[in-house]
């Protein structure tokens, strides 16, 4: 199913007006999911779809996933949070987990952003140029 401008508009405004100072407040997408529900205005499957692809990039763009080969000590941590407030500033989300697939290093996903500093991915990467 394609989604036409006129639904990618609508979304979109509907996405602007669940911003507050810049930042996504859930209680404004619950009660614009329920109004557009309720209305039913044409189109109005197309506009949640992509409504919803709005809110859901929104949300990874403020979500951090820090894997790395062992757990991260708690300063650690904190120096990683660090760097990242930095440079996406505050207000992320951080998930830290244990991959021991990665072998060593870390590898950091903040929304379509990957820095992938492990032994696996150079690895990867050394096997892909031979």
């Amino acid at each position: 199913m394609s989604i036409n401008k006129q639904a990618r508009r609508d979304a979109k405004q509907l996405f602007k007006g669940c911003l507050v100072g810049g930042v996504l407040d859930e209680a404004r997408v619950r009660q614009t999911v329920a109004a557009v529900i309720e209305r039913k205005p044409r189109g109005y499957l197309s506009i949640l779809k992509f409504f919803q692809h709005l809110v859901q990039l929104e949300i990874a763009r403020h979500t951090a996933t820090i894997e790395s080969a062992v757990p991260l000590a708690p300063a650690q941590q904190a120096a990683v949070q660090g760097n990242l407030d930095r440079v996406y500033g505050t207000g992320l989300t951080m998930n830290f987990s244990a991959n021991p697939a990665l072998i060593g290093g870390m590898r950091v996903r903040v929304g379509s952003d990957v820095f992938d500093g492990s032994v696996r991915g150079r690895l990867e990467v050394l096997r892909e140029s031979f």
